[in-house]
């Protein structure tokens, strides 16, 4: 039987056909892999922080001294514009005393919001017992080396310095309650500016410089100087552990700290000092508190 030439070159095609895949399958799996880059599963990247410079810390609030106190009774909040000797006129106490309970050296630097210990460590706050004054007999104006000198208006006013005055050995050391406390006038000259508790917190006279103004009562001088603005030249009597006395504006202070005064005594002369005319500016403080001194005073 003789093929037809289509059918025969058809065949040949096919089996070149077929040649060529096994010849490509051969020489595919002989050749060699191309090389590949490794993979490498590097995961999240971290993301670096922002800044790595750390914030300074902040810096410890201060604690002032005495704050646990603040609001209790016996204790003193201090305020802008207060020194020691104000918070002594304004709790009825010896500003030095205040020094001592507070462990307090330099008076100049009292701090805003510090709490102060107006009352002496252990004292009932709200006793009122006396304090004993020494009878001790004592010159009406101090003219030799051992006593105050005179502080003139006008010149460097500087608080003296606490000299002690001791009652002789066999003198007795009378004590003076409140209610047997006797007041008498300081000045002669006429009232001027009645009491007024929210603006003149005591009573203010007129007078000439130079008249002589007087102790309202037994006691010790607990302050002598300029020290309290608005003052002048001022001196403070405490007369128990309830009452002293405030004397401001004097052109002459004759009397020095710790020196004990009679009611009568002359302790001033009249001023001017940080005032617009001569005049006495007095109070009378209950436990710090002013009081109008005309209810306390003996009619004239």
């Amino acid at each position: 039987m003789t093929m037809t030439p289509h059918i025969h070159n058809a065949a040949s095609r096919t089996q070149a056909l077929a040649l060529a895949v096994v010849l490509t399958v051969l020489v595919g799996g002989c050749a060699s892999p191309p090389n590949r880059a490794p993979v490498e599963d590097r995961g999240a990247r971290p993301v670096a922080p922002a800044s790595t410079v750390a914030a300074p810390a902040a810096e410890p609030v201060k604690t002032l001294p005495g704050v646990e106190n603040a609001g209790k009774p016996g204790f003193f909040t201090v305020r802008p514009g207060d020194t020691l000797i104000r918070v002594g006129l304004e709790s009825g106490q010896n500003w030095r005393d205040i020094a001592r309970w507070n462990n307090i050296d330099n008076p100049n630097l009292l701090e805003v919001g510090q709490v102060l210990r107006v009352t002496a460590p252990g004292a009932d706050v709200a006793a009122t017992s006396a304090r004993a004054v020494p009878a001790t007999k004592v010159e009406v104006r101090p003219l030799d080396g051992s006593a105050a000198s005179p502080v003139v208006a006008g010149a460097p006013a500087a608080s003296a310095p606490a000299v002690p005055v001791a009652p002789p050995a066999s003198a007795a050391a009378p004590v003076v309650r409140d209610e047997e406390v006797v007041w008498a006038w300081p000045v002669a000259s006429n009232v001027s500016t009645p009491f007024d508790e929210s603006r003149s917190k005591g009573l203010t006279f007129t007078g000439k410089a130079g008249d002589p103004v007087l102790a309202a009562g037994d006691g010790r001088v607990i302050y002598v100087g300029s020290g309290v603005r608005g003052y002048g030249n001022l001196v403070i009597v405490k007369h128990n552990n309830t009452y002293l006395t405030a004397y401001a504006h004097n052109q002459t202070l004759l009397v020095k700290e710790d020196q004990v005064v009679r009611r009568g005594q002359k302790i001033a002369e009249m001023g001017s000092s940080d005032a617009e005319r001569v005049q006495l500016h007095f109070e009378i403080r209950k436990l710090g508190k002013p009081v109008d001194p005309a209810r306390l005073l003996p009619p004239r």
